[in-house]
């Protein structure tokens, strides 16, 4: 029995982890969705969307069976997260006038006001909350069967270290939604890159849902697999790599008249 809780302790610990880059990508979209607004709407809509996060999270570990077995749910997050992340890589990439995008983004987006920002935010919450739940059960699943009682359609203990591990995933996206805040008003060159990630986390989702045992254009066990883990934190750092070493904006260069 005692190798069993240690087995889930070693478990939780991995979970926590992988929780903790899950809530730096949350946190990382909560940072560039509210970047235009002013400094206090900024706070107060990070503010909201943390909360939101929570309450999304939560509400998805009692609906995990629900989470799991809705393939057109895992879609919408999916859909929502490559939207959100490829409309302004393009633009960055293909755009014309290259040296105002981000500033025509803040304009349009400033345009939009408080609450409809507090509604993205909203809605990348959400897509979060499906992916931490997917890949937190996926992990959990793996564990042996423990004594406890069921709950929420899984067995206790695997139920508990879900909980547990997203509880501290969720502790982490206040000090990291801050953190990014900071880093993008000091390099705001990275922003491309921080929507580049959030469409590759949209890439992942996608990969889950394809793998539905309904939809079954990839193998079930593909999304949970070595081979596709290493393949998503791989080229997420080296995203994340190109994006803190790259050179500053040449197509600014580029378009400014030669002396």
């Amino acid at each position: 029995m005692e190798s069993i809780w240690l087995e889930y302790a070693w478990t939780l610990l991995i979970l926590i982890g992988l929780e903790g880059l899950l809530s730096a990508d949350n946190a990382l979209v909560l940072a560039i969705i509210a970047k235009h607004l002013p400094e206090e709407q900024k706070k107060r809509a990070i503010n909201y969307g943390i909360i939101m996060a929570f309450a999304f999270r939560f509400a998805a570990l009692f609906a995990i069976s629900f989470i799991a077995n809705v393939w057109q749910i895992q879609a919408i997050g999916a859909a929502y997260l490559l939207y959100l992340g490829l409309k302004h890589v393009i633009k960055a990439r293909f755009g014309r006038e290259n040296k105002n995008i981000h500033k025509d983004d803040e304009k349009e987006a400033a345009g939009k006001g408080f609450w409809p920002t507090v509604g993205k935010i909203a809605l990348a919450d959400l897509a979060f909350a499906i992916d931490s739940i997917l890949a937190a059960v996926a992990l959990a699943l793996g564990l042996p069967d423990s004594p406890l009682e069921n709950f929420g359609g899984m067995d206790g203990g695997q139920f508990i270290v879900v909980l547990l591990g997203g509880i501290a995933g969720l502790l982490l996206i206040k000090v990291a939604a801050t953190w990014f805040v900071q880093l993008l008003e000091k390099r705001p060159a990275l922003e491309t890159t921080a929507y580049a990630i959030v469409a590759w986390v949209g890439v992942k989702l996608a990969v889950i849902t394809l793998a539905h045992e309904d939809i079954g254009v990839l193998d079930h066990h593909f999304p949970h697999s070595t081979v596709w883990t290493l393949i998503f934190y791989g080229v997420l750092i080296g995203i994340a790599l190109l994006g803190w070493f790259a050179p500053g904006d040449k197509s600014i260069q580029r378009d400014e008249p030669n002396s």
